[in-house]
């Protein structure tokens, strides 16, 4: 037996091991780190786009989580709290505001209707930007920069159309708008109606006087019949007839350059966006001018138009 035994070959074998250096395990650590990276920056993100009230909230939810649960909201410093957290004054219906951020500048008090007039105030700016936007996008308006003149004054928002020797905006005497010109007032009719103010427009002349010395059609005459021209030209191209609020004519009475009483510069139509607060007062002055000059009762207008008839 042992002579057979001997005889047997011997088998060797060889095990190859797989991994090592060469394996895949890594790629699964390498994973884990790039996922706990990703992680710690969204944190970070998280942690930076969140308020102090609300981190000082959520940290008082892992001190004292019943406390939120009591109070209602996502945490001690949500100012949505049916008891407001984040504060230290109990008065204060915002909590968040209390923690965590600068204190706020508390305005001085302001007479009633202030709001509003600085409202009404940044609407007129506003308009002004766009009439000045479209004055240097619209070529046919663009040439005519120079005789458009537009600030914001105690009464609204002011447009002056001048007339230029060259250009004049109307023949000499007449109430005709030439071709150019209407164009202007065409174009600047929708923008005027953008805004709920009334409008006033004006009429002017130079100082040269008629023949008769105005004792029969005047500069006053001229001034309002151009206003009115004027008035018919928006109306028809886009302004609403009711923003209307006084169309005048007021002759030489008011001269743009004083030192040239001639100057086609006082040839000019003034169109104003009033404010609301100037719109007001002429209401009010003329109604105030409509009571004190209207009879109080029938029987007394009866007795008014008896005593002018009999005189």
């Amino acid at each position: 037996m042992a002579e057979g035994k001997k005889d047997q070959p011997i088998v060797i074998k060889r095990i190859k091991k797989s991994g090592g250096s060469h394996g895949g395990a890594w790629k699964i650590a390498y994973a884990d780190f790039i996922t706990a990276l990703m992680a710690f920056f969204l944190l970070m993100w998280l942690l930076g786009s969140t308020t102090k009230a609300t981190l000082q909230g959520i940290a008082n939810w892992f001190k004292n989580p019943e406390r939120v649960s009591l109070m209602g909201g996502p945490g001690t410093g949500s100012s949505n709290s049916i008891l407001n957290g984040g504060g230290s004054n109990l008065n204060k219906t915002v909590g968040q505001v209390q923690r965590g951020q600068d204190k706020q500048v508390i305005p001085s008090p302001q007479p009633p209707g202030a709001e509003a007039q600085e409202i009404d105030r940044r609407n007129l700016a506003h308009l002004q930007q766009e009439l000045e936007a479209q004055i240097r996008e619209n070529p046919a308006l663009a040439a005519f920069r120079k005789q458009l003149l537009i600030n914001i004054t105690p009464e609204g928002l002011r447009i002056q159309v001048v007339d230029s020797a060259k250009r004049p905006m109307f023949p000499n005497g007449s109430t005709d708008l030439e071709p150019y010109a209407r164009a202007i007032f065409e174009a600047i009719a929708p923008t005027l109606n953008t805004l709920p103010n009334r409008i006033s427009i004006t009429g002017h002349t130079d100082a040269l006087q008629y023949l008769n010395g105005g004792r029969g059609y005047s500069n006053f005459n001229l001034s309002a019949g151009r206003a009115n021209a004027v008035r018919q030209v928006m109306v028809q191209h886009g302004l609403a007839e009711a923003k209307i609020l006084r169309v005048m004519g007021m002759g030489s009475a008011v001269l743009f350059d004083r030192q040239n009483p001639d100057s086609p510069l006082n040839r000019r139509v003034t169109i104003v966006v009033l404010s609301n607060a100037a719109a007001d007062r002429i209401i009010k002055n003329q109604q105030a001018v409509m009571n004190v000059s209207a009879p109080s009762s029938a029987n007394d207008a009866l007795h008014s138009v008896a005593i002018t008839g009999s005189s």
